[in-house]
């Protein structure tokens, strides 16, 4: 099991890599249909192989925990695979592993998503065990119960990803001042003291208020048709009485801009290549979609990989670096960061690497983009998009993610026409617009203890 630090960036990059786009071919086209208890069902056919990608999107994430109570969204995707009235702790791993499947689930800021890819013929039984624990789970105040064993595992996960990793600690620091304010600002994880503070009873609560079928969006991806799964979730998912406790507001809010630049540093025995890291304040492609498709090739032909112009000028010719980047969380609902990165080559100080990156990005901004470097970009992400068709899992991951923040298909399936869209002149505005000087920013610096190199 697995968070994800950035709806976005991980598994979920909307209208990023693994974005779709088919206006022209009836592949992949969705049929969707929604339940008499709310549950929002949507299917991407694909009859290549006798398999199918079957996803639960429940829409509630760390940005809907209560004050106090970070953590719990995370916390109850590790519950959902213990003890149900039908099901011994453990049993519903054993069921899919034995049905030769695969699983897993993972929680953001903005969704829960569970997800079973079996043969087709076990599509059922999925549903069933989904279904079971949808209604039944146990969660008692038992110091060998699910919720509290669980609670630790958190605890020691949380050890392990972020205490124990020097980048993910800065990164804890950053985005916290970042998102000040803003629900947000706690990573998914939870802080320790607020995870460790977790009772059942606060599970309970959860449970019943979130894990509901009219909070949910079922989306299978594979060789199934569309009455196939109609039958199968009015089966599996119709009988369940929605909770009426879903009232379908998030606590989503407008994300405040930066209001002074400020400089995080964070040192570490175990860092052996220090990196410099800028955020200034960003887009989301919910909140502004075209802006957001904008900068995303903007950043791409910044530095976005070995052949984008910041890569080219100072670790090829100038070899002041040995990486330097530039991207953006856009897949979240509300508004994330824009970030420059670089990490020095042998000899350069910290110093002497700002300086030499922030004048080639103005040099950059002045001189503008080519429209051959913007092409190159738009047909790499377009080729991309369609490179995706072949997986069913980024399929369903795309579709889910996108639909549980609120966006539409008709965005998804747009998204080769619009990427393509995209002028020089819109992606240079949209670069001048996030990184102008006059804005302000977080300056983050990943180095080594002292003494250490």
């Amino acid at each position: 099991m697995k968070y994800l630090i950035s709806g976005g960036l991980a598994a979920m990059a909307v209208f990023g890599s693994t974005a779709l786009a088919d206006s022209a071919e009836d592949t992949w086209a969705p049929e969707t249909f929604t339940l008499d208890n709310g549950m929002d069902v949507v299917v991407l056919p694909d009859h290549r192989a006798p398999v199918v990608t079957h996803m639960v999107w429940y829409k509630v994430g760390a940005v809907d925990e209560d004050q106090g109570k970070s953590g719990i969204a995370h916390l109850f995707e590790h519950v959902m695979f213990k003890d149900t009235d039908d099901l011994e702790d453990g049993e519903f791993a054993a069921t899919v592993a034995r049905l030769g499947g695969q699983h897993n689930a993972f929680t953001s800021w903005d969704y829960t998503a569970y997800y079973q890819r079996v043969a087709k013929q076990h599509l059922g039984k999925m549903m069933a065990l989904e279904a079971e624990r949808m209604t039944d789970l146990i969660i008692d105040e038992d110091p060998e119960g699910s919720f509290i064993t669980e609670r630790d595992v958190v605890k020691e996960e949380r050890r392990q990803r972020v205490d124990n990793n020097p980048g993910v600690i800065l990164r804890e620091k950053v985005l916290a001042e970042f998102w000040k304010g803003h629900p947000y600002e706690i990573t998914v994880i939870g802080r320790m003291d607020e995870v460790e503070a977790l009772t059942p009873q606060d599970g309970i609560d959860f449970y019943n208020k979130f894990y509901s079928p009219e909070n949910t969006i079922l989306i299978v991806a594979g060789d199934v048709t569309g009455d196939e799964v109609r039958t199968l979730a009015e089966e599996h998912y119709g009988q369940i009485e929605p909770s009426g406790l879903v009232d379908g507001t998030r606590k989503w809010a407008d994300v405040p801009a930066l209001t002074e630049t400020q400089e995080i540093v964070h040192s570490d025995p175990k860092v052996r290549q220090p990196v410099w890291y800028r955020y200034y304040n960003g887009t989301s492609q919910k909140r502004d979609q075209d802006f957001s498709l904008a900068l995303d090739v903007g950043l791409d032909v910044l530095g976005g990989g070995n052949t984008s112009l910041l890569y080219v000028a100072l670790v090829e010719e100038q070899k002041l670096a040995v990486n330097v980047g530039t991207f953006a969380w856009t897949g979240l609902h509300d508004n994330g960061p824009a970030v420059i990165y670089a990490t020095p080559s042998p000899g350069v100080s910290m110093e002497e690497l700002e300086a030499a990156v922030m004048a080639e990005m103005t040099a950059l901004m002045e001189t503008g983009f080519s429209d051959e470097d913007v092409a190159r970009v738009r047909n790499s992400m377009a080729a991309a998009a369609i490179y995706a068709r072949d997986s069913q899992e980024n399929m369903a991951n795309l579709f889910g993610g996108w639909l549980a923040i609120g966006g539409s298909i008709e965005d998804l399936m747009s998204y080769e026409d619009d990427v393509r869209g995209v002028t020089a002149e819109a992606a240079l505005a949209a670069v001048r617009t996030t990184f102008a000087t006059d804005n302000h920013y977080i300056e983050a610096q990943l180095l080594p203890a002292e003494g250490e190199l």
